[in-house]
C-alpha cells in the first residue's frame, strides 16, 4: 500500500553573506528546489516528512487535539505496520483540522492539495499520455509535447455580509449542527472580485451589495484546493429582506451584535438542547470565515469602500 511524502523542512549551506533565517534567502532556496531535481534530491536526505496515506496524513492523538510527527526517511512499509511503528493513525484532514496547531495545520493543507492535484492530473489534457513529476512536486511535464502544468488553486470568495447593526449569517445542510458562517462561493471565468461578490449576495440570499471591502484570504485544502478571498460588504438600509435560495442554503438569517459576540466567545457545541436543536455556533479561530465575523464584532462600522 503506497504511501505520500512530502518534505516540510529543508537545511543547505550558504555562499552568500546574508543571515539564512532572512525571507529572502529561504524563499530563493525553495525556488530552487523546486526547479533542481538535484538540489531537491540532496536536500530530501536531511528533510523532515509528512506522512499520507490515500490523503490522509500520520497524526498522533494527544488529549484535546492532534499532532503531526515529522519523520525522516522511511521504509516502504504497509499503513498497519506503519501506524504501529510509529505510533499515530492515518486520519482524514477534514476531521482533524481544526484540532491540529496553525504550523501543522498549514502545512498538512498544502500538502494535501498538492497530492490531490497530482491525483488528478496524471494524464496530459492534449495528447492523453502519461505526465511526469519532478522530484519537488512542483510541476509535471507531458514528455510526447512537453506541456509544463503547474499545481492550481479554484479562487472563492467569503462574504460576510452586513446592513450596519447587524450581519448575516447562512449554513449549508452539510455544516455541522447549529453552525453558522459568512456567505461563500466559486468565482466565475471572467469574473472580478467585486464581481464574484456581488453575484454571490445575491444568487444566495436575494440581497444586493452596496459596498465591499477586502479583508484577507486563506488557503482551504477542501474539497480540491481552493484560495479563500474574504470581504466585509454592505447592503442598503431598508432593502434587507432575505429570499434564500434553498437550493444553495438550509437557512439564512440577521444576527445581532450581542448574538454574534456571545457566540464568538463559546468553544464549538455538540451537544442538542432539551428541545432537541443544537446552539448557534461559528466557525472555528482557523477558518477565515472565523476571522471575518471577529472583524465586524470589534470594529462593525468599519469603512468600506462602494462595489
Amino acid at each position: 500500500m503506497s504511501l505520500y511524502c512530502g518534505i516540510t523542512r529543508r537545511r543547505k549551506s550558504f555562499w552568500c553573506c546574508r543571515l539564512l533565517s532572512t525571507y529572502v534567502t529561504k524563499t530563493r532556496y525553495l525556488s530552487e528546489l523546486k526547479e533542481d531535481d538535484d538540489a531537491c534530491k540532496k536536500a530530501q536526505q536531511t528533510g523532515a516528512f509528512y506522512l499520507f496515506h490515500n490523503l490522509a496524513p500520520l497524526l498522533q492523538k494527544s488529549e484535546h487535539q492532534y499532532l503531526a510527527p515529522q519523520h525522516s526517511l522511511l521504509a516502504s512499509l504497509q499503513k498497519p505496520e506503519m501506524e504501529t511503528e510509529l505510533k499515530g493513525s492515518f486520519i482524514g484532514l477534514r476531521k482533524a483540522l481544526f484540532q491540529l496547531n496553525v504550523k501543522d495545520a498549514s502545512l498538512l493543507s498544502t500538502a494535501q492539495a498538492l497530492l490531490r492535484w497530482h491525483d488528478a492530473h496524471q494524464f496530459c489534457s492534449r495528447s492523453g499520455q502519461p505526465t511526469k513529476k519532478n522530484v519537488a512536486g512542483s510541476k509535471r511535464v507531458c514528455p510526447s509535447n512537453k506541456i509544463i502544468y503547474y499545481p492550481q488553486m479554484t479562487p472563492v470568495v467569503i462574504t460576510l455580509v452586513s446592513d450596519g447593526t447587524r450581519c448575516l449569517l447562512a449554513r449549508q445542510s452539510s455544516f455541522p449542527k447549529g453552525m453558522y458562517s459568512a456567505l461563500a462561493g466559486f468565482c466565475d471565468i471572467g469574473e472580478s472580485l467585486e464581481e464574484a461578490v456581488r453575484r454571490e449576495v445575491a444568487e444566495e440570499v436575494g440581497l444586493e451589495v452596496e459596498r465591499l471591502q477586502y479583508s484577507a484570504s486563506q488557503h482551504w485544502p477542501f474539497p480540491n484546493g481552493a484560495l479563500m478571498i474574504a470581504c466585509h460588504a454592505t447592503v442598503k438600509p431598508g432593502q434587507t429582506e432575505i429570499q434564500m435560495n434553498l437550493r444553495e442554503l438550509e437557512a439564512a438569517a440577521w444576527f445581532s451584535h450581542d448574538e454574534v459576540a456571545t457566540a464568538l466567545r463559546k468553544d464549538n457545541p455538540s451537544y442538542q438542547q432539551q428541545n432537541g436543536a443544537f446552539p448557534f455556533w461559528l466557525p472555528p479561530k482557523l477558518a477565515i470565515a472565523h476571522q471575518l465575523i471577529k472583524e465586524w464584532v470589534e470594529k462593525p462600522t468599519c469603512s468600506i469602500l462602494p462595489a
